[in-house]
């Protein structure tokens, strides 16, 4: 399985989730990336860091990148952290079968409800973000 997490920037939630699957499901190719193309190539933000680590998951390697078209073509599951980073993969979206590829990641904890994941940039929450991302992950494996 081929799992792509995406969030906007690329450095708070989509590292997150992408190190919590890793965990759950090494034998998955598990990536992310962000709608925007704020800070290609920077490091998750430390605060991402550190909230993985307290949970023995070591995310500082990863590097931030922008979502392409292409990515339709190399992953089975696209998850998007809310409604607008939905929407703006869908637009890359080069037929019906990659539009089905794309969830909302909250989807798996709260089915039919739409939730998004809080983006913890500006307003801190990042223990609250890995238990939202951990739980509907949990249930996707």
């Amino acid at each position: 399985m081929k799992v792509l997490m995406v969030c906007l920037g690329n450095i708070c939630r989509s590292p997150l989730a992408e190190g919590i699957l890793k965990s759950k499901k090494p034998d998955w190719y598990v990536d992310s990336a962000g709608t925007s193309n704020y800070h290609i190539g920077e490091r998750p933000d430390l605060r991402s860091i550190e909230i993985a680590r307290k949970y023995n998951i070591d995310i500082s390697n990863q590097r931030a990148r922008q979502f392409s078209r292409e990515d339709f073509a190399k992953f089975d599951l696209i998850l998007a952290m809310d409604s607008s980073n939905y929407q703006n993969i869908l637009k890359l979206a080069r037929s019906e079968a990659d539009k089905e590829k794309v969830k909302l990641i909250l989807n798996y904890a709260q089915p039919g409800l739409n939730m998004a994941v809080p983006d913890p940039y500006y307003d801190g929450g990042f223990e609250k973000v890995y238990q939202l991302l951990n739980e509907a992950l949990d249930n996707l494996v």
